[in-house]
């Protein structure tokens, strides 16, 4: 299979010189986590020239360099990360799949003589992890057990912190060993881009440092068992738009498996 049976081909993009404010609301809209950043050049020519993301968003508002500034003035251009790497159309799923996890991203652009067709994200290889063999493997095969988590008493610029030391987009919240909630870049990107919307200039970088991970985490969070097959996990998550899920059992939350996880599953596969 190719990336031109999975991609998304209404593609999205976002100006360079549009602030980060207008870039989180198509992504609300859009229901989707990045876009590529074009330039129109004098003969009205649209050039690729960055992809932004909600991680990346959530990590400069939270920076102190920037802790005065009003989203409105953040433009695109200052955020997005520039010569983002593209797929071709005709590449195969496992090769674009290592490209995304050699250089730790959730996303390509893909493009055919000079022009956007299409982008291929994460979601979009969880379709594929449908019947035999996913629906044979368990989520305890596959889970991440070595779980990096927080307590809900904790700061938002903490988990901001982790997130860019750890290099992932999610974090489980739990206390006493039992999961309360989720918080992930794209909680905290929406809590720094309201909170500087109407906080006073001077008195925000105090006022962000004191946000707390339970005033903006998500709760309720929905988990599966260990013995739940990679075929279901991959639907439930699907379904609901989340990016990672946590595992559980009577005695509390013992792993969690993400779309990153699937990736690895489908490379590996794809060698056997």
């Amino acid at each position: 299979m190719h990336v031109k049976n999975i991609m998304a081909k209404d593609v999205v993009v976002v100006d360079k010189d549009q602030n980060i404010h207008d870039a989180f609301k198509l992504m609300k809209k859009h229901k989707i986590s990045r876009l590529p950043v074009i330039n129109t050049n004098q003969n009205h020519q649209k050039e690729i020239v960055g992809i932004i993301t909600e991680k990346d968003i959530a990590l400069r508002l939270g920076s102190s360099k920037y802790g005065n500034l009003a989203p409105s003035h953040f433009y695109v251009s200052t955020v997005m990360t520039p010569q983002p790497l593209i797929a071709e159309p005709n590449q195969t799923l496992s090769t674009t799949a290592e490209t995304m996890l050699e250089n730790g991203i959730g996303g390509l652009i893909v493009v055919e003589s000079g022009d956007i067709v299409g982008m291929v994200t994460k979601s979009d290889f969880l379709e594929t992890c449908q019947g035999k063999p996913f629906n044979e493997i368990p989520v305890n095969e596959r889970m991440n057990k070595d779980l990096t988590t927080i307590e809900p008493q904790d700061r938002l610029v903490h988990a901001r912190r982790i997130i860019i030391d750890k290099k992932i987009g999610r974090i489980p919240v739990t206390e006493n060993g039992q999961l309360q909630g989720m918080i992930t870049a794209k909680d905290i990107a929406l809590a720094m881009m309201s909170f500087r919307k109407v906080v006073p200039d001077k008195y925000k970088p105090a006022r962000i440092r004191n946000l707390l991970v339970e005033d903006v985490m998500v709760q309720n969070v929905k988990t599966i068992s260990e013995e739940t097959p990679v075929s279901e996990a991959a639907m439930i998550m699907l379904d609901n738009n989340f990016s990672g899920l946590p595992v559980a059992n009577d005695q509390g939350m013992t792993g969690i498996i993400t779309k990153t996880d699937f990736l690895k599953l489908i490379v590996e596969l794809e060698k056997v």
